[in-house]
């Protein structure tokens, strides 16, 4: 599964369109997107009220929906996603026949980026361990620190997100490598540029590893102990693409060996994570509940925006789709 262009055969062929967003978007926000599209018909709902009449209604929805709701999107053209990720999507027969389904590939990448780097940036000189030491009153001085300064760094995944990644690590004075299904020339902000066939090589050669790979059946469980132990003692691992790529009791077996310095992770498998579970209290790990992205930073709304607005300009013209999926 992969968004591609994709090509609306012809032009919709009505003078309005029922365009139902479940986005949460305030007033401002909301007339842009009339502005943009003044011949259709926008009606703004919360997806948790939002009725069956109404998404039976919809020509257009944009925001997700719960995958079971699909079954009443008897006219639906085109379902915008605001996520990036799409496999709650995949199975057969959850998108209606007819229906392109669009993700938000091109919305989270400074988000995204910025928390997962700051995340590995904490780590490294020690700030979640001497967060720990105040609650304590603890004046201590926890020892040496890391740097991205000569780095070498290892992206899993060099789409939007992996990229906005790399830029920041580079900007940092790190050496960046990254890693995508088909081979391509490198361009800045990347150093190297290779194929998922060589993961266990350059494990062996990175620093720090930040993988932001999608959730399919080659990446589910991929990060487990022939992984962590391909990696170079001390490597630091991190985590902002989906919670089931990492096996979790390997993850805490090498945490807890030192072979992983540590890592950060922002999903995990399952969310949220059970109270009880062992990666909590994993040594040197560093979790967030899944908020890299969402709308926390208000640019990635308007991204969505942006990206909704070109689809059903393209949707009326006939036009390709940006970031149509192919299940």
């Amino acid at each position: 599964m992969k968004p591609v262009d994709f090509l609306a055969h012809q032009p919709f062929g009505r003078t309005s369109v029922n365009v139902l967003c479940l986005l949460p978007v305030n007033e401002i926000q909301g007339e842009r997107l009339r502005a943009a599209v003044p011949t259709d018909t926008v009606t703004f709902v919360d997806r948790d009220v939002v009725s069956d009449e109404q998404i039976a209604a919809a020509d257009v929805i944009i925001g997700n929906l719960a995958p079971a709701r699909l079954k009443a999107a008897q006219n639906l053209r085109l379902f915008q996603l605001n996520s990036a990720g799409y496999d709650k999507y995949a199975a057969p027969g959850i998108v209606p026949e007819g229906t392109v389904m669009a993700c938000a590939t091109g919305a989270y990448g400074q988000s995204v980026s910025e928390h997962m780097f700051a995340m590995v940036l904490a780590m490294m000189k020690r700030l979640p361990a001497y967060r720990d030491c105040q609650r304590e009153h603890d004046w201590r001085d926890l020892g040496p620190v890391t740097t991205f300064v000569d780095a070498q760094v290892l992206v899993l995944g060099a789409g939007d997100i992996g990229t906005h990644v790399a830029a920041l690590a580079s900007a940092m004075g790190a050496h960046v490598t990254g890693m995508r299904r088909s081979a391509v020339e490198p361009r800045a902000p990347y150093e190297r540029m290779t194929t998922m066939d060589a993961l266990y090589d350059e494990l062996g050669r990175a620093d720090i590893v930040f993988s932001i790979l999608p959730s399919c059946d080659a990446t589910r469980g991929l990060a487990n102990e022939k992984f962590f132990a391909a990696c170079q003692p001390g490597a630091l691992f991190a985590n902002g693409g989906r919670g089931d790529l990492v096996v979790a009791s390997d993850l805490i077996a090498a945490l807890e060996s030192g072979h992983i310095a540590g890592a950060a992770l922002d999903v995990t498998s399952p969310e949220p994570l059970p109270a009880n579970d062992a990666l909590w209290d994993a040594p040197n790990c560093f979790i967030t509940p899944h908020v890299s992205g969402w709308y926390h930073l208000p640019i990635t709304l308007e991204n969505i925006l942006d990206i909704a607005i070109e689809n059903l300009h393209r949707l009326a013209a006939g036009e390709p789709i940006r970031n149509a999926v192919t299940l």
